[in-house]
């Protein structure tokens, strides 16, 4: 069943013309950890509404979620007649659309997921942000200072990912109910500084391949769960393939391919004879925008007055970069702010919206919850929001901060902000 409240309720969540408003209530990627809780243990706070689960919330021995990222709602409705495995939403279970939160980013979303908190609660809402413990832009997921090709940098430095990520996890919530949990995630990045904190109460199972993954996981589901079990599975290559070939490449359509095909084959009709009753979902953390590198605008190119408008940390760095080329966010001096917006909103008129990052908060494009300390201490005062095709980048340094992607993410446009939630259930019921 295609969740047509869900199709409704996103159309209503219109902010511009060109921008959608992010939902945090009802069909909203922050409720699925207590959707998770709801359906293993009966009980969640702020989940998913009940046409999302079938229509009505039962208890399972089991909940399976797939996070696709770079997935988002457009690709369902481009790809979903081509592969048996989303056709058959159509007719089983159920497909909403649900809103990204905003920054539609990876960072803001796997951390949400691994806690159960909204980004303007966690404060990590970018790939680079402004990290006042350390004083300087990091990466987040690497646990680097922005742009090294480095992972790991900030422990050379002696910084604890536990001082960065300070957050209990759902993995810990779920414990404290009696729920086990288990993680596939990539052995490149299953034992990273970030994935050790923000996975820490679950059982993590590295793999190789995406197939590989797969089959433990159908092995696990084989046997019959003592406890009630939630098993969370990443694949990342969709999204990987956007940013460096761009989404109507081939390469895009061959990770596409490659994904539905192999979960259909290497899970789905080797699950027939599952002992648990089991619910398995599917999400993304955003949709991909295109954006092209020979197009992209470079502000401390076009607009020279602005690094000397920038604020600086305390051994005189300028605080940049922060965000992407789609939500480029700005730390600029108080006394320089309003004379920054009129700079850039004249030199991108026709290519972004330049907002005041004040505005946003004040309008709850963060959370649910009034926005925390944490985001405050972090985010800048002005955020560029390019249009549908446009791109403007936060900095550039040759080898260092570079536009090479073809496809992005993290601005408001349906096309990143739009994602899923598909549903169906599989064993003992």
């Amino acid at each position: 069943m295609i969740n047509a409240k869900s199709i409704a309720a996103l159309k209503d969540a219109k902010w511009t013309s060109h921008f959608n408003r992010p939902l945090y209530d009802q069909y909203a990627f922050s409720r699925i950890p207590g959707t998770i809780a709801k359906l293993l243990t009966g009980r969640g706070e702020k989940a998913l509404s009940d046409d999302t689960v079938g229509g009505s919330f039962e208890k399972y021995d089991c909940a399976i979620l797939f996070l696709i990222d770079g997935f988002g709602w457009e690709f369902f409705e481009g790809y979903s007649s081509k592969y048996p495995f989303l056709s058959r939403f159509e007719n089983e279970g159920s497909a909403s659309k649900i809103s990204s939160e905003f920054p539609s980013t990876t960072a803001a979303h796997i951390t949400t997921i691994n806690t159960g908190k909204e980004v303007g609660e966690t404060g990590i809402y970018e790939w680079f942000y402004y990290e006042p413990i350390v004083d300087r832009m990091i990466a987040p997921l690497l646990f680097s200072y922005a742009g090294d090709h480095e992972s790991g940098t900030l422990l050379k430095d002696g910084f604890k990912p536990s001082e960065i990520f300070p957050f209990e996890t759902i993995y810990q919530q779920l414990a404290k109910k009696g729920v086990k949990s288990i993680v596939l995630q990539q052995e490149g990045i299953a034992h990273s500084p970030y994935s050790k904190t923000l996975l820490d109460g679950a059982e993590i199972v590295p793999f190789g391949r995406f197939p590989e993954a797969l089959d433990k996981l159908v092995d696990l589901c084989k046997t019959p769960f003592k406890e009630p079990t939630y098993i969370f599975v990443y694949f990342g290559d969709i999204d990987s393939m956007g940013h460096r070939h761009g989404i109507t490449s081939p390469q895009f359509a061959d990770s596409v391919d490659f994904c539905w095909n192999t979960i259909e084959s290497r899970f789905w009709q080797k699950m027939g004879k599952c002992p648990n009753k089991t619910a398995v979902m599917f999400t993304a953390d955003h949709g991909m925008a295109p954006v092209d590198p020979k197009t992209t605008i470079l502000l401390n190119k076009v607009c020279p007055g602005l690094p000397g408008m920038v604020k600086k940390n305390r051994n005189a760095l300028p605080l940049v970069p922060a965000g992407s080329c789609r939500d480029f966010f700005l730390h600029i001096e108080e006394e320089s702010l309003a004379d920054a917006q009129n700079m850039l909103k004249n030199q991108l008129k026709g290519v972004a919206e330049v907002v005041l990052v004040e505005e946003l908060l004040e309008e709850g494009f963060f959370g649910s919850r009034a926005p925390s300390k944490r985001l405050k201490d972090r985010i800048g005062n002005l955020v560029v929001l390019p249009f549908l095709n446009e791109s403007v980048f936060w900095w550039f340094e040759k080898h260092r901060l570079e536009q090479h992607f073809y496809a992005a993410h993290g601005g408001l446009t349906p096309d990143e902000i739009e994602s899923i939630f598909l549903f169906t259930t599989l064993g003992r019921l």
